[in-house]
């Protein structure tokens, strides 16, 4: 058998290559962009980035947590220094000119008076006293975290003077270091009970949603008698049979775990809906014919599947954790002293005559504003970075 050739195919070039190929050499229709290469972590920080004010909060809350670990270099005064010449003395300006002459940061002393007719505390600047502010300063010892002996400060009053930012309470301690003290805290306190929270939310809300049957039904039960509990008489009984001999530490254990046991209601009640829904889809039986477990099935599949939600309820728990911190301790079944709390701050402007009087002890109520606000705003940024189909 004799082959034949069609002349007119001869001579066709052909377009066969014998390097490996590469999509991104010279092809223009398939060049590589950052959007393209990019991970997960790294597309949701792109979003995060737009949302500027969650971008300002989650600095901010960054800022505090980081003040937190060095809050004894950072206060002038100890948590429990005592200035028994200057009790309820109003808040001191920092001034930078005095008759027109730059001087730098300065406070002008005070002069104590006593008013006869109300036996009120009167403090008058006396502007012959300039007393400059000294920085990176040798003042007050201290331990640093109860381990290192230290007395450096970042600002100290001028020797033998006196700095309140924020005025002083009524056993003439300062309110501006009470404050740096006390959000150490408040602050931490939310971060353990949202740890408290999220584990017994995820968990046992996990289970129920992703097995149903019985265990679903004793959960849901078990969660409606919690829920039905009025929550003050509910923190008055938690914080009722805690001993009064405890010490600071455990008593501060035991109010982070008290909220952590009356917020994970909601958060499993939303991951059991969650999981409902999800663990119907076909990548769950592929892993469940694969010989996943239970525990790899709901951590590794399921919970990313919701991540957005539960960072939003995670930024909105510790906000919620924090006030309930200082409610509990503002009726004094929370923290007590010696521990400095925010909560623990604001028992001294309990009395309405207290207000009248010393307005300036209500300046605790203002960290706990901030912080809550930052947490929210973070949260709406967060979640917005973290949804999927954004």
């Amino acid at each position: 058998m004799t082959t034949t050739t069609d002349p007119r195919t001869d001579d066709l070039p052909h377009y066969v290559r014998d390097t490996p190929f590469d999509p991104y050499a010279d092809d223009k229709i398939l060049t590589s962009s950052p959007l393209d290469q990019a991970s997960q972590l790294r597309l949701m920080w792109w979003r995060f980035k737009r949302h500027r004010l969650a971008l300002i909060s989650g600095i901010a809350l960054l800022a505090a947590y980081l003040m937190i670990v060095i809050v004894e270099f950072l206060a002038p005064y100890t948590v429990h220094t005592r200035n028994i010449d200057f009790i309820f003395a109003p808040p001191q300006r920092v001034h930078l000119f005095h008759d027109g002459d730059f001087v730098g940061p300065f406070v002008y002393g005070q002069k104590m008076t006593l008013d006869m007719q109300t036996l009120r505390r009167v403090y008058d600047n006396d502007p012959a006293d300039i007393q400059r502010l000294r920085f990176f300063c040798r003042g007050e010892a201290y331990k640093f975290w109860g381990v290192v002996d230290s007395n450096l400060h970042f600002v100290c009053p001028a020797e033998n003077g006196q700095m309140f930012l924020l005025g002083t309470d009524r056993l003439g301690r300062d309110i501006f270091s009470r404050i740096l003290y006390g959000a150490r805290i408040s602050l931490t306190i939310g971060l353990l009970g949202v740890m408290t929270s999220f584990v017994l939310g995820i968990v046992i809300g996990g289970l129920a949603g992703y097995w149903g049957g019985w265990f679903d039904l004793i959960v849901q039960r078990m969660i409606e008698v919690l829920q039905s509990i009025p929550t003050i008489p509910l923190w008055l009984a938690l914080a009722a049979i805690m001993p009064v001999d405890w010490s600071p530490l455990f008593v501060y254990l035991g109010i982070t775990f008290i909220l952590g046991l009356l917020d994970w209601t909601g958060l499993a009640r939303a991951v059991r809906s969650k999981l409902l829904a999800l663990r119907e889809e076909d990548y769950v039986l592929a892993a469940q014919l694969m010989g996943a477990g239970s525990a790899r099935i709901i951590g590794r599949h399921l919970v990313p599947g919701f991540m957005s939600h539960l960072i939003a309820s995670a930024t909105l728990t510790i906000p919620g954790m924090i006030l309930g911190e200082t409610t509990l301790s503002f009726l004094g079944l929370g923290l007590r002293a010696p521990i400095t709390s925010w909560g623990v701050l604001l028992t001294e402007a309990r009395t309405v005559s207290v207000l009248a009087l010393y307005p300036w002890l209500l300046f605790p109520v203002l960290p706990v504003i901030f912080v809550i606000l930052a947490f929210n705003f973070l949260g709406d940024g967060l979640r917005d970075a973290a949804d999927p189909y954004k």
